[in-house]
């Protein structure tokens, strides 16, 4: 079975590796290589990636102080027929990371949205951390001031399961 080709307008959400740069999917990678032009949080990271891979595409930046203004131009590509990866530093995109308001409004604007999977560190650090995997909760980053961190730990304290 052939891979199926990118689908003008549309956004992917492109999983990057967090940690070793071969810990990447064949998938990723041909997204990356055939999309029209790819945003990332971190464009000198990305700029690293895409070397190891051999990949040249236009590359913008999109991160949590540019997003909203960013926005509006990804979704006027997106309406012209491009296809647009969208990748964080590290991960998949919008899980503790920029991308939500992006997905959202192409949602809402009525383009198509994929996700291309890959590595995780929850699922990665889980199952090798010797904790109860079979009901777990992810909470993301705690806030930094303690005041607002240590009220956020409180709330946690009844959640049943692997934190």
């Amino acid at each position: 079975m052939s891979p199926a080709p990118l689908q003008p307008g549309t956004l992917y959400l492109v999983a990057t590796p967090i940690g070793n740069l071969e810990d990447i999917t064949l998938r990723a990678i041909r997204t990356l290589r055939e999309c029209s032009v790819i945003a990332a949080e971190d464009t000198r990271r990305a700029r690293q990636l895409l070397k190891a891979h051999g990949i040249d595409r236009p590359l913008l930046s999109c991160h949590k102080f540019n997003e909203a203004k960013r926005t509006s131009q990804f979704l006027n590509q997106l309406e012209n027929g491009d296809t647009l990866a969208l990748v964080s530093d590290a991960g998949t995109p919008s899980i503790s990371d920029p991308g939500e308001r992006i997905v959202r409004a192409a949602l809402e604007s009525g383009f198509r949205v994929e996700s291309v999977p890959g590595p995780c560190a929850l699922t990665a650090a889980l199952p090798a951390s010797g904790l109860p995997a079979d009901e777990f909760h992810f909470v993301g980053f705690l806030p930094h001031k303690s005041g607002a961190r240590v009220r956020k730990l409180e709330t946690l304290n009844d959640v049943p399961g692997t934190l």
